[in-house]
């Protein structure tokens, strides 16, 4: 057997894998805030996200002693045929629940879904496990009252970046609980699994603030709450990861791939070609080929009998 990381790529047309090269050659590469004073910087300087219409419901759960504010869309034209719990991505942190207002009311309209997305607390102010603790509580709330409040109880869980690391964190919580059987699916993307410097993968953002925000006072960051590589992945939902080529985090989405699959669980990873970290947020025709196809996994899922 072969094995090359082209045979991996998404079929996406060649196009729009030009218009990608094309797109990050002219652009400047971005890096996270490095110190607390350039956070509060950048913070301070992010643009207010957009409004959209209709408007999320602003409401604060409780579940596990712990209260979260979330933002809940509905669809416009029916009720609701499943969940989907999103956890926005921003290193852990940066960034809120609001700042995918639009993404998630297309999402709850396109696919007839509720969406509710956490707002949980950001580090350094709230290091691990403030961020786990909040998604695990609504996580907990939708399982026992999803039914109740939207008329259904299939649930699927999603994030990007810290998001996705999140969100399978959230997931190994709730199997450990027991509670991970409504979960019909959980789309990941570009997350970062390991936050320990102890493999190749890790040692290559070893040395970004986040990780010394978030989770810098643990002796050990093996911990799966902190690096969910290193956890026990039995019994998780069908998985979809998607990473581009050109992610700093490419290995890590890699090996999280082959422990899920050795794990027994369904699994699938789309690579898409000359996309690098966060490509799904951006302007190009390859990242709206990314989340349409996203879309229609999570539709499959929520929607299989």
């Amino acid at each position: 057997m072969r094995f090359a990381l082209d045979a991996l790529f998404a079929d996406v047309p060649a196009e729009q894998i030009a218009e990608a090269r094309d797109f990050y050659m002219s652009r400047v590469a971005g890096r996270g805030p490095g110190t607390l004073e350039e956070l509060q910087e950048a913070r301070a300087k992010r643009s207010a996200p957009r409004t959209v219409d209709p408007p999320a419901v602003e409401e604060t759960i409780e579940a596990a002693d712990t209260r979260v504010p979330v933002r809940i869309f509905t669809p416009v034209d029916g009720p609701p045929r499943g969940v989907c719990l999103d956890i926005h991505g921003g290193g852990f942190y940066m960034d809120s629940a609001a700042r995918g207002d639009e993404r998630n009311r297309e999402l709850a309209d396109a696919l007839r879904l509720a969406v509710v997305s956490v707002d949980y607390r950001l580090a350094p102010e709230h290091p691990w496990p403030a961020a786990p603790d909040d998604c695990e509580a609504v996580a907990l709330w939708l399982v026992e009252e999803a039914g109740a409040r939207f008329g259904t109880s299939r649930l699927a869980i999603g994030g990007s970046s810290a998001g996705a690391t999140l969100a399978l964190a959230t997931l190994l919580r709730l199997r450990d609980r027991g509670a991970v059987g409504r979960f019909t699916g959980a789309a990941l993307q570009f997350g970062t699994y390991d936050l320990s410097a102890r493999t190749p993968a890790g040692r290559r953002i070893a040395d970004e603030y986040f990780i010394q925000a978030y989770a810098g006072r643990l002796e050990d960051r093996t911990v799966p709450d902190v690096s969910p590589l290193y956890g026990d992945l039995a019994g998780l939902p069908p998985t979809l990861l998607i990473v581009g080529s050109a992610d700093v985090l490419l290995e890590d989405n890699l090996a999280l791939a082959g422990r899920l699959s050795a794990a027994g669980n369904d699994v699938e990873l789309r690579i898409y070609p000359e996309s690098p970290h966060g490509f799904t947020g951006h302007p190009t025709a390859m990242a709206r080929t990314a989340l349409s196809g996203v879309d229609s996994w999570l539709r499959d899922r929520i929607t299989r009998s």
